[in-house]
């Protein structure tokens, strides 16, 4: 699919503005590695049986991952890159129209997405998981360990 044709505006949609201001600063740390190329090839929601996928952290960051093992379960969160910015009313496939903060789409006014992955295995400089759901280079702004509440 077209990047023109993700940027189509559904019957229902309603746009608002991109917005016109920045109160915060972020530093990705890294880049995701996965192996869907496109948005139209990623799950809707990542599995625990999917495929495996490289999280890379770039040299400043690397002592941060000390003390993750696999088996550890971690909240990844990385910055949609791709996604649109100024929907403010969504109208998903086979889903009556909602507002962008009822739904998880990656369509939203700062594109900050989570996932709970399980960790395979870890590098010096990346740790291999299973359970995402984002474009290859996605760009990663945390990890933490996944507890429960």
């Amino acid at each position: 699919m077209s990047a023109a044709a993700w940027h189509a505006t559904r019957p229902g949609e309603v746009e608002g503005g991109v917005p016109d201001r920045s109160d915060a600063g972020l530093a990705f740390i890294g880049r995701i590695r996965t192996p869907f190329a496109t948005r139209a090839e990623c799950p809707h929601r990542g599995q625990p049986d999917g495929p495996e996928c490289r999280i890379e952290v770039e040299a400043p960051w690397r002592p941060a991952l000390r003390g993750i093992a696999p088996g550890d379960r971690l909240e990844v969160l990385y910055w949609m890159h791709l996604a649109r910015r100024d929907l403010l009313v969504q109208a998903p496939k086979g889903r009556a129209p909602a507002g962008t903060f009822a739904l998880r789409s990656p369509n939203r006014p700062n594109p900050i997405a989570t996932s709970v992955v399980e960790v395979v295995a870890v590098a010096e400089d990346a740790v291999t998981v299973r359970g995402l759901d984002c474009v290859d280079g996605t760009p990663l702004i945390d990890l933490k360990p996944a507890r429960a509440a």
